[in-house]
């Protein structure tokens, strides 16, 4: 009889019997390991190794386990989380103590010399930038480690998105204008909640339209913003449809699953840019004033009539036709999404 595949034990050479594995057995680190770097490098190795399977006759399990191990590395890499997730083991929680500034963790681990971080804060400080991305700009570090050296500052995962992806059942849930506003993905769900992989932190409002719309809590999972860019572009082209009902919390922390079409609520109603509309109304306002300042000055200059000459008439005409410039460029702007 041939023996069964265990892929803890065959592909990861664990020999532990009792399962489900925690997190730690899981990644094969020594049990509360706080080194947030050395758990990204470890999944690293082991997520490679696990891709060698995922073609073939194990491509699902290859899959599972790929996601396993992702939400592991997820879990052990965000202070809040793995502070719980070790106090559910039994670990005494000796509070999040302090952590190290972005610039502490350069330097320390020897990513950029004092003489590149003052270079870099003198850079950021004249444009008007964040040193994390002067140091970028000013080529002095890769965009990947300054951002991961970033999470670490903030207590936040990192993760490459070519190793994990973007959960596709999730994407029609997410409105296309947050994704395209505030460069966020959404990653997966892991222990009930929402991992939204961004370059920065989630704003408390985007944050909160997205734990009403899915009924969970979220969390932020930081990348570069060259990955996340790539990924907005794949899946919320500017002609996506409208945004999906929210998706309904599941049962047992897991991927979500959407609700069949039987069951699913009215479409969610587009959400509305402020940005965008902003940016609209600005340009509908000048489209008036020029066409105020071009119409006064033409018939200045056609019929010779000083500006207190101008009858109540020409006034009223000219408003008219600045108003329907101005209703003009509003739309074209509308259309062609400006």
């Amino acid at each position: 009889m041939e023996k069964q595949l265990d892929v803890y034990r065959d592909w990861l050479g664990i020999s532990e019997t009792a399962r489900p594995l925690d997190y730690y057995q899981l990644l094969r680190l020594a049990r509360f390991e706080d080194d947030a770097s050395k758990v990204r490098a470890v999944y690293r190795r082991i997520n490679a190794h696990v891709r060698k399977f995922a073609t073939g006759d194990y491509a699902a399990q290859s899959q599972a386990l790929l996601n396993e191990l992702a939400k592991a590395m997820l879990c052990l890499t965000d202070a809040d989380r793995k502070r719980e997730y070790d106090a559910a083991l039994g670990r005494k929680d000796a509070g999040p103590g302090r952590r190290r500034t972005l610039e502490e963790i350069l330097l320390a681990n020897k990513i950029v010399t004092q003489e590149q971080l003052t270079k870099a804060r003198n850079f950021a400080e004249a444009v008007g930038l964040s040193v994390r991305d002067a140091v970028v700009q000013q080529k002095l570090a890769g965009a990947d480690v300054v951002m991961m050296s970033y999470a670490e500052s903030l207590g936040l995962p990192y993760v490459e998105l070519d190793d994990i992806g973007v959960d596709e059942k999730l994407v029609g849930a997410v409105p296309a204008g947050i994704a395209r506003q505030h460069a966020c993905v959404p990653l997966m769900i892991s222990e009930g909640r929402l991992l939204m992989a961004s370059p920065n932190p989630l704003v408390p409002d985007v944050e909160e339209e997205l734990r009403l719309r899915f009924n969970m809590p979220v969390r932020s999972v930081l990348c570069t913003a060259a990955s996340v860019n790539q990924a907005i572009a794949r899946h919320f082209a500017r002609d996506t449809a409208p945004a999906a009902a929210p998706v309904k919390r599941p049962a047992a922390a897991g991927p979500a699953q959407a609700a069949p079409p039987s069951e699913a609520p009215p479409a969610a109603p587009v959400v509305v840019d402020k940005e965008q509309a902003k940016k609209r109304l600005l340009l509908a306002v000048a489209a008036f004033a020029v066409t105020v300042f071009l119409c006064v000055a033409v018939k200045a200059l056609l019929f010779k009539a000083p500006y207190n000459a101008l009858t109540a008439g020409s006034f009223a005409a000219i408003f008219v036709i600045a108003l329907v410039a101005a209703g003009i460029a509003f739309s074209v702007s509308r259309r062609f999404k400006l």
